[in-house]
Formats: structure tokens, C-alpha cells, sequence
């Protein structure tokens, strides 16, 4: 059975996406997003499956996605921002080395701009990024086994400070 090398958690514009890539790139492993393999699987972006069928068919697909990926793939894997709402999700990632990719809200709001492609973010941007952070980060410190702060570094600093924690 694969097993994700890394599994990234974290707010939107935490950067999991980029900093799993150049942590992919730097272990020689691939990269895995679930917020792709949703889109893959559904035919269709993200947004238009909040708006074509609701957030809770959007979590549904989400939760198959994350458990497909934890039993199949060994490379970094990134979990969207909203899969560890799902205690299933969570519980799954036990055992796991799951690295929480920490961001404040001012260097968030300037990675996401503000909110385009996001369905969560598509009103009052702001505020609702401020919410959803501080609503799930006691979520993603009890998944993480460990933390690592992004504001003000570059992917590749960050990429290198993750490869270094997983180093037996």
C-alpha cells in the first residue's frame, strides 16, 4: 500500500498547492492535489459544483477524494482547505505525517487576491477568510504533527524547511 510521504494542511493561501510542488520537486516524488482529483472526477471546476450542486455534495466528493489519495498515493499530497471539517477526514489522517502549513490573514488575503475561484470566499472576502481560519485552526493543529509558518518566505523556503522535517 502507498502512503502519502507528506499530506499539506491549511487556510486557502496557505500554499499548499506550490510549496507541495517544490516539495515534490526537491524529494523526487509526485504531487497530488484532491482539489484536482474532485475536478477530475466531477467534470467541472470547483465553483460550479458549489453552485451547480451545493457545498455538501462538494464535501461528499471531497471525502471520497481524500480517502482515495491516503490509500493510494506516495508522493506530497495536498488536501483542500475545507477536508478537515469532515471527522472522517480527519480520523483518516491519523498516522500520518501531516504538515499544517500556517498563514495569517494578511499574507493569506494577498495569495488568494481575493477570492476568485473560491466559492467559500465569493462574498465579503475578508471576513469570511477570517473566519474560516480561525474557525478551522484548531481543526488543522489536531491533524498536524507539525507546523510550519509561511508568511513572508517564498514556496522554496518553505519546500526546504518541510523536507528537512521529514528526514528520519
Amino acid at each position: 500500500m502507498n502512503r502519502p510521504v507528506c499530506v499539506l494542511v491549511g487556510a486557502p493561501g496557505s500554499g499548499k498547492t506550490t510549496v507541495g510542488q517544490a516539495l515534490a520537486a526537491e524529494l523526487g516524488v509526485e504531487f497530488r492535489d484532491t482539489d484536482l482529483d474532485i475536478e477530475q472526477l466531477a467534470g467541472k471546476p470547483i465553483p460550479e459544483i458549489f453552485v451547480d450542486e451545493g457545498e455538501d455534495h462538494f464535501r461528499t466528493l471531497e471525502r471520497a477524494a481524500v480517502a482515495a489519495a491516503l490509500a493510494s498515493h506516495g508522493g506530497v499530497l495536498a488536501l483542500g482547505g475545507g477536508a478537515i471539517l469532515a471527522e472522517e477526514n480527519r480520523a483518516a489522517l491519523i498516522g500520518h505525517t501531516v504538515v499544517h502549513l500556517s498563514v495569517e490573514l494578511p499574507d493569506a488575503v494577498k495569495r488568494v487576491g481575493l477570492g476568485a475561484g473560491r466559492p467559500l470566499l465569493a462574498i465579503n472576502p475578508r471576513a469570511t477568510l477570517k473566519h474560516l481560519m480561525e474557525q478551522r485552526r484548531p481543526l488543522y493543529a489536531e491533524v498536524a504533527t507539525a507546523t510550519v509558518l509561511t508568511d513572508g518566505r517564498t514556496p522554496e523556503e518553505i519546500a526546504a524547511e518541510v523536507a528537512a522535517l521529514l528526514k528520519p
